[in-house]
């Protein structure tokens, strides 16, 4: 028996099913009561639900920021800039540290267990939530630009672990079947969706911008220990056990016989350049292969992104109703809850949904990109709509409240969609020893398309 080719490795075709037998003919586990489906969900949501909650407690910032009054005063108005463009400095603030936490993670993940990673992160973010919480009830108003600070500074590190959290997830989630990884992306868009809700809710609730905000971010802190919990509980099923195992005995950490390569439906063996004759896996994984074999797929998710975050919420959370001199409680308190927190991530979330029934175009189709650069027309949809305050573009084309609304829910869907295709099939694409480090690479591609949109937004606002 011949070993294949180091070529060979790279052109096999993904796996996109599961066969139901391994190689002894023994069935695998069911997923009883789609529990581990269940877990990643939650997960999923975990991953990014302290970038929603920061995004989405507009008002609170805004009140924060402007020396905790409900009147611009003169402290107020020495924190105008600090107030008009913290969406711009909090995704700067957020994406920026998360690529170098990205690169610190791919080369940890054969020397730190996933475990360790993907808990010390969670750990981390409840740690940050809580110190944010405590300042909700404390008078900043004396200390407006400190109070900035400390946030952005609260935003660096909660994001760096989020992103070590969500980028270890999503290669854990490499070695299980693929609608488990549908799970954890699905789940991460129901995590702005939860966010968005629970801000509506404590806005009606409560008068107070504080109050609301202590129960707001009090329900991050809850959630925060949710996930804490089902992931210790992920272990204790039989049907994460087996795949889990399956994962920690692959012949990219250990040797194995010739047959072995065969079971669970392997995307192929490893060559002699990728297994070192013995027993240990390298330090670092091959990265060349990785990005050449998910380039396109990488392109198109970097891409979806950096659209997304340079739209929304920078541009999205500035447009106001054109009624909103009417004084009704729609046209002024909830128009931007709404109509671009809430329905953009209920929208998002749709599109991720819909992968679970629907997975075309495919990984090598040319539609795939060609639809992702066409998003590009909503960056002029956005900015012509009624954003405000403008400056320099002084035309407001789609000047009715329905427009921003439609424009909203196509941005959230193609998000959604299109993002879930091209991040689900980079690591179905390569052979299973390198799934979970491509699970990492592209969780990277997103990073950088965030990183770069986010500063891209910075621009944008700028220049309207």
């Amino acid at each position: 028996m011949h070993e294949p080719a180091a070529s060979s490795l790279l052109e096999e075709e993904p796996l996109l099913e599961e066969p139901s037998l391994n190689a002894y003919g023994r069935r695998k586990p069911d997923d009883r009561l789609n529990g581990a489906y269940a877990i990643f969900f939650i997960l999923g949501i975990g991953s990014l639900l302290p970038w929603n909650f920061f995004i989405t407690a507009k008002q609170y910032w805004m009140y924060k920021l402007q020396n905790c009054s409900g009147q611009p005063g003169p402290a107020g108005q020495g924190a105008s800039d600090l107030r008009d463009f913290f969406e711009s400095y909090i995704s700067i603030a957020s994406t920026v540290p998360s690529v170098l936490c990205l690169i610190g993670n791919f080369l940890l993940v054969n020397k730190v267990p996933a475990g360790v990673r993907i808990l010390s992160s969670l750990f981390v973010m409840l740690a940050v939530f809580l110190v944010i919480t405590v300042l909700v009830k404390v008078d900043t108003s004396t200390w407006t630009t400190h109070f900035f600070a400390i946030t952005i500074v609260c935003v660096v590190v909660v994001s760096s672990a989020s992103t070590i959290f969500s980028s270890s997830m999503f290669g854990l989630t490499s070695c299980f079947p693929m609608k488990n990884s549908q799970a954890l992306i699905s789940g991460q868009a129901m995590g702005g969706t939860v966010s968005a809700i629970a801000s509506v809710i404590d806005l009606a609730a409560t008068a107070d911008v504080t109050d609301s905000a202590l129960a707001y971010f009090l329900t991050a802190d809850i959630f925060i220990v949710i996930c804490i919990m089902v992931y210790l509980l992920l272990p204790k099923l039989e049907y994460s056990r087996y795949y889990m195992r399956s994962h920690k005995e692959s012949p990219y950490l250990a040797a194995e016989s010739p047959s072995s390569s065969l079971e669970d439906g392997s995307q192929g063996s490893v060559n002699s350049s990728f297994l070192a004759k013995g027993t240990r896996a390298p330090d670092i994984p091959p990265l060349r292969p990785i990005l050449r074999k998910t380039a396109v797929l990488g392109f198109c998710l970097f891409y979806v992104f950096f659209i997304s975050i340079i739209v929304f919420p920078s541009l999205s959370s500035n447009i106001e109703s054109v009624n909103k001199s009417s004084g009704s409680p729609w046209t002024n308190k909830y128009f931007v809850p709404l109509t671009s927190f809430l329905l953009y991530n209920f929208s998002d979330w749709c599109g991720r949904q819909i992968t679970a029934w629907i997975q075309a175009p495919g990984p090598k189709s040319k539609l795939l990109p060609a639809l992702v650069l066409l998003r590009t027309v909503l960056l002029p949809l956005f900015i012509l709509s009624n954003y405000q305050p403008r400056t320099r573009i002084k035309t407001v084309v789609f000047n009715r409240d329905v427009y921003p609304v439609a424009f909203t829910v196509l941005l959230g869907l193609s998000n959604g969609y299109l993002g879930t295709l091209a991040i689900i099939y980079g690591p179905k694409i390569m052979p299973k020893e390198l799934a979970e480090a491509a699970g990492v690479v592209m969780t990277f591609y997103i990073v950088l398309g965030l990183a770069l949109g986010s500063a891209c937004s910075v621009l944008a606002v700028h220049l309207i």
